[in-house]
Order: C-alpha cells, then sequence, then structure tokens
C-alpha cells in the first residue's frame, strides 16, 4: 500500500512540475470565455483550434476553427501552418485534448496558447456565435412551455460526447424510476439541439444539471456535483 501512495505522489509531483516548466517556457493559460473571446476579437486573423474530433467538428463548432488534435494523421502539417509568433486559441469539449495540444504547442516554441475554460460548451452556452448544420430538435419557446406545464423539471444539458455527461444517464434512470411523473426529466444534447443551448445563455460546462420547481430554480449544477442527493433533498424539502 505504502508502495502505491508513492507511486501515486510521485506521478502527481511529476505533472504538476511538468505543467509549471511548460507554463515557464510559455503562456499556456486557461482562460474564461468572455476573455477568450476578447482576445479571439483583438485578432485579424485569429488562430483558433478545435481539438476534438472530426465528427464533433462537422456538428459544430467556432467559426473560423481549424480541427485537430495530437491523434489527427495531419498533426505536424496543421502545425507548420501556424505561426508560433501569434496567440493560438484551443477548445475541446472540457480541457482534456485542449491541455495535451497546448503543452506540446509550448514544447514547440509558440509563445501564447490560450485554452477556453469549459470549452465548446461555455461558447455556445455563452450565446457567442458559431457554426452548425443542424437544427434544433428543441426550440426556447418549447423549453419555456415544458417548464411552465410542469411542477417539477430537471433538465440535463450535455453531449453524447462528453465523458461525465455519460455519468449522468443512470442517475436519471434512477430518479426517473424513484420519482415517476412526479418529477419530468428532459435531456438536451449539443448535438440534436445546439440553438436552445445558446439562447438559454446559462450553460458554461457539460454536463449542466438545472432543477426547476414551478418554473423557479431550485438549482443548477455546473457538472454532474451530488446531483441524486441533490434531487432527493430539494423534492423532499417541498
Amino acid at each position: 500500500m505504502k508502495n502505491i501512495v508513492l507511486k501515486t505522489s510521485t506521478i502527481i509531483y511529476l505533472f504538476f512540475t511538468t505543467l509549471g516548466f511548460a507554463q515557464d517556457k510559455g503562456a499556456s493559460s486557461i482562460v474564461l470565455l468572455d476573455a477568450f473571446y476578447a482576445k479571439i476579437k483583438s485578432q485579424k486573423n485569429p488562430q483558433i483550434i478545435d481539438a476534438r474530433g472530426p465528427e464533433e467538428f462537422a456538428l459544430n463548432h467556432i467559426e473560423g476553427a481549424l480541427n485537430f488534435n495530437l491523434k489527427s494523421e495531419n498533426y505536424e502539417k496543421a502545425v507548420a501552418a501556424l505561426n508560433p509568433l501569434q496567440p493560438v486559441f484551443i477548445y475541446s469539449i472540457a480541457a482534456y485534448r485542449s491541455g495535451l495540444l497546448s503543452t506540446e504547442l509550448i514544447k514547440k516554441g509558440f509563445s501564447e496558447v490560450y485554452i477556453l475554460e469549459g470549452g465548446i460548451a461555455a461558447w455556445i452556452g455563452g450565446g457567442k456565435p458559431f457554426y452548425s448544420n443542424l437544427k434544433s430538435k428543441l426550440s426556447l419557446s418549447e423549453y419555456k412551455k415544458i417548464i411552465a406545464e410542469n411542477k417539477y423539471v430537471l433538465v440535463d444539458i450535455g453531449s453524447k460526447y462528453c465523458a461525465t455527461c455519460k455519468t449522468v444517464k443512470p442517475i436519471l434512470e434512477n430518479l426517473r424510476t424513484q420519482y415517476g411523473e412526479k418529477l419530468k426529466i428532459v435531456q438536451i444534447e449539443l448535438e440534436e439541439s445546439p440553438q436552445v443551448i445558446a439562447d438559454l445563455k446559462t450553460v458554461k460546462v457539460f454536463p449542466t444539471l438545472i432543477l426547476y420547481q414551478n418554473g423557479k430554480i431550485v438549482f443548477k449544477n455546473d457538472g454532474l456535483g451530488d446531483l441524486k442527493n441533490n434531487v432527493d433533498v430539494a423534492l423532499a424539502s417541498k
């Protein structure tokens, strides 16, 4: 057990040491939506990279973004086409793929690399302009109608490409079984209804969980949190 703890501590130490070294070499940083957007707008020809997979990119992305990550076949060619003296703006679903790519770009001598906190969820959820080849299955007016017509509504907003979002599904099934018709559960995915996510202007990260009672928000989780307990406590106290 002591050896396992020692090895784990060593790995964590090396990770943060490496991260700190990368930050000393360049200016890689995770920034909030407004700062990320402002920096992009300040550039005549911003270098924006969507570090998600090609199938995700095809559905929706920031306009003007290039699409590649460390696993892309054209990775070296794509990096070579960038100007290392100009800022680079990276986003993905969360920060994992963005972070890996950022670290590599810093190693290659890029002077400024910015990662969008919250990724594409923050961008679209913040109402910023985006490309999509989808027509939302759910409109904002339909969303509001559902909220108005049901006493309790639990809304799950996420993406099928989001790992954490997948862990929400069995919890929702549990809640459906437990509460039945008392609790209306609505699931909204980026790949089906991007425009309603943009229109809500409240999503900062995937998943986002919102519980309504009589049209008013009881709680909003930016991330999974303790969803089951939060719902149980909220419905038990009403």
